[in-house]
C-alpha cells in the first residue's frame, strides 16, 4: 500500500463531521426530552428540573458551536463528547426523579457509556479521527436513546423540544474546551 493509497481511506473532516454531528444532534436532543421530561414530572425535585435545564442548554450549545464553525474533527468530536455528557447529566437527573428505578437505573447507565465513548473517540490520542471510536461512540449513543426509549423519557416520533442555548461567554466555550 502506497502513501496515496492510505490517504484515501482517511475519512475526510466532512465526513468525520457528519458522524459527529449525528450524534451531537442525538445527544443534544435526547437532553432537550430528558429536560421536557424532568419539567413535566419533576415538581418535587426543583434542583433536578433545574440541572436537567442546564443540561440541556449545554448540549445545545454544543450543537450550536459545531454547526456554526468549519469542519475541525477534533472540534468536532468535543462537541459531541460535550453534548453527550450533558445528555448524560440529564439522565441522571430524569433517574433521581423517577426514584432509580431499574429501567431508568439503565438508561443513566447507557447515556454515561456513550459519554464516556464520545469521550474516548475525542480524546488527546485520537482527536475525532479514529473510525473505531467514532464507530463505538455512535453504537453508544444509539443504545442511550433505546434505553431513554425504553425508560419512557424520549418517545419515538415525538417532536424534540426546542432549547434556547442562552448567551454563550468566553468562560463558558473554555470550559467546554471549544
Amino acid at each position: 500500500m502506497n502513501e496515496h493509497d492510505h490517504e484515501e481511506r482517511e475519512p475526510t473532516a466532512a465526513a468525520l463531521r457528519a458522524n459527529h454531528a449525528a450524534r451531537a444532534e442525538s445527544a443534544a436532543a435526547r437532553a432537550a426530552a430528558l429536560c421536557r421530561y424532568a419539567e413535566q414530572r419533576g415538581a418535587e425535585h426543583a434542583d433536578a428540573v433545574w440541572k436537567a435545564a442546564h443540561a440541556a442548554r449545554v448540549a445545545a450549545q454544543a450543537l450550536a458551536v459545531l454547526s456554526e464553525s468549519a469542519p475541525d474533527p477534533a472540534a468536532d468530536s468535543r462537541c459531541a463528547r460535550n453534548a453527550a455528557a450533558a445528555a448524560a447529566q440529564a439522565s441522571r437527573m430524569a433517574e433521581l426523579i423517577d426514584g432509580g428505578a431499574e429501567f431508568c437505573a439503565r438508561a443513566s447507565r447507557a447515556a454515561r457509556e456513550a459519554s464516556q465513548a464520545a469521550a474516548a473517540a475525542a480524546g488527546a490520542g485520537h482527536l475525532g479521527a479514529d473510525e473505531d471510536l467514532n464507530g463505538e461512540a455512535a453504537a453508544a449513543e444509539s443504545a442511550a436513546v433505546k434505553a431513554a426509549e425504553d425508560a419512557g423519557w424520549i418517545r419515538p416520533g415525538e417532536p424534540v423540544p426546542s432549547v434556547a442555548t442562552g448567551v454563550r461567554s468566553p468562560e463558558v466555550m473554555a470550559m467546554l474546551h471549544l
